[in-house]
Parts: C-alpha cells; sequence; structure tokens
C-alpha cells in the first residue's frame, strides 16, 4: 500500500496520482485491482448511491458504513473519508469529535473537508495526529450558494483561492483537492504548494486526477459535468437485466444448465 509519504514522494519525483471514488466493497475492490492509488469515500454517494439530490443529506453514519465496506474491499489502497455537510464548521470541540470519530470508527487514513475557512481546524487534526485533505475551488457541500460552476474566474476570486491553499497546506494539510477551477490557476498553485495537489475539472497540470467512480463507469448517471470522461459503459446492465426478466417470465429460465437435480421425488412418493 502506498503510505501518505509515499504518495507526497510522488509529487516530489513528479509522478503522476490517480484518485478514483469508491463506496462499497464491490467497487472498493475493483479500483484496487486496477492499481489506482487513492480512493476517496466522497459524500457523493449521497446522489450515486443513496438517490438523493444533493450531498446534504448524508450522514456520519452514512459516511462510516460505506467507508468500512471500503476498507474491506480495497485493505492496501490509500483510502480518505469525506467530513459530510454539518460535521465540521460547527465550533472546536464539535468539529474535532467528528473528526477523531470518522478517523478511528471507518478505517480511513485521512479525513477530507470542504473550505479554505478550516485553517483552525486542520491545524488541530495535525496536532492530534489525523491527516486532513483540504477541497477548494468548488465544493458540493456549497452548491446551494455558489451552483456548479466554475470558480476563481476573476483576478481577485483566483488571488483569493491561491492564499486559502498556501493557508490549508500552513495550517498542516497533507493534499489539496482542487475542484472546477480553471486549468492554469490549478497548474500555478500546484507548483506553489509542497504537498500533491489533486485536481477535478482542474486541468491536466495538477499532481493528479481525482473522478467519481460513477461518472467514469456511466453507471446510473443522470449528469455528466464537462471533467468527466467516460471509460466504460455500466449501463448496458440495463439490457442484461431486461433478458432475465423476460426469459423468467417465458418460462425460459432456468434451463438445465442451471438446475439441481436428484433422483429423490420418487424415494419420497414411493415411501
Amino acid at each position: 500500500m502506498k503510505l501518505l509519504k509515499d504518495l507526497q514522494q510522488m509529487k516530489r519525483e513528479h509522478v503522476k496520482l490517480t484518485m478514483m471514488t469508491a463506496y462499497d466493497y464491490p467497487s472498493a475492490k475493483q479500483v484496487e485491482a486496477a492499481g489506482i492509488d487513492m480512493i476517496l469515500v466522497g459524500d457523493s454517494l449521497g446522489m450515486t448511491v443513496l438517490g438523493y439530490d444533493s450531498t446534504v443529506y448524508v450522514t456520519m453514519e452514512d459516511m462510516i458504513h460505506h467507508t468500512k465496506a471500503v476498507r474491506r474491499g480495497a485493505p492496501d489502497t490509500f483510502t480518505i473519508i469525506d467530513m459530510p455537510f454539518g460535521s465540521v464548521g460547527i465550533s472546536e470541540e464539535v468539529d474535532l469529535m467528528n473528526a477523531v470519530r470518522l478517523y478511528r470508527d471507518s478505517g480511513a487514513h485521512a479525513v477530507k473537508a470542504e473550505g479554505g475557512h478550516l485553517t483552525a481546524f486542520i491545524q488541530q487534526c495535525a496536532n492530534l495526529g489525523i491527516p486532513v485533505v483540504a477541497h477548494l475551488g468548488l465544493t458540493p457541500q456549497s452548491a446551494g450558494l455558489t451552483g456548479y460552476a466554475v470558480q476563481a474566474k476573476t483576478k481577485e476570486a483566483a488571488e483569493q483561492l491561491i492564499a486559502e491553499a498556501q493557508a490549508v497546506e500552513a495550517a498542516g494539510a497533507v493534499m489539496l483537492v482542487l475542484e472546477a477551477v480553471p486549468s492554469d490557476l490549478a497548474a500555478y498553485i500546484s507548483g506553489e504548494l509542497s504537498i500533491p495537489v489533486i485536481g477535478i475539472g482542474a486541468g491536466r497540470d495538477t499532481d493528479g486526477q481525482v473522478l467519481v467512480y460513477h461518472d467514469v463507469l456511466n453507471y446510473a448517471t443522470d449528469r455528466k459535468p464537462k471533467f468527466v470522461k467516460q471509460y466504460g459503459d455500466f449501463s448496458a446492465g440495463i439490457e442484461a437485466l431486461s433478458s432475465y426478466n423476460n426469459e423468467v417470465k417465458a418460462g425460459q429460465f432456468p434451463t438445465d444448465e442451471f438446475t439441481y437435480k436428484a433422483k429423490i421425488m420418487g424415494e419420497v412418493a414411493h415411501d
């Protein structure tokens, strides 16, 4: 398994990092088998797995439950757990208590928190020994205010994002996710920081990339952002399920090939 120090060394050696979301045992097993460096158990599970229209409904219990399944499926992959909406940014005591619970009870190797205002929280976690991955740019938990749109498109907003990136690193963040920001800005921030910068919709010049499992595989997704490339098509499963449905209703399944047989009923009837 790549440890945090290995991932940070990969940045120093200019080796690209890969991260993929996973939310359960089978998806995590596939991600690990593919050799991907990191798994993010994102609160995007609210939309991809639980059927919500937003991440804000995801609970601490949801995150712990799904992360434990992911760890069973990918025991040798560095795993990051999202702090869900309402679990951080409340008070120093509550924030730290929630971070401890997620980190301890889920088995994840780091927690991820959205927003540049959490420098004190990041420092507290670092002091306690909890690695924190910061998340800047488009932060889905704040999409009710910002919308799902490219961020930092003005000079002032870009300067603020640079300052926030530097601040979270100084506070002790071990990694940064940059979402939906102009590629030249993301490249600049990646060059300025000593910690790995993982992009999603941030161009190719970040230290690595992250995408959502369901987006990459076209797995029951209704929305496809500009930055998503589809590498497979799980929607073909609908055809397979339809075939099963039709064969059962027509009495075509199961055939003898899929049936256990024993000459037992003759003996039962004879007795």
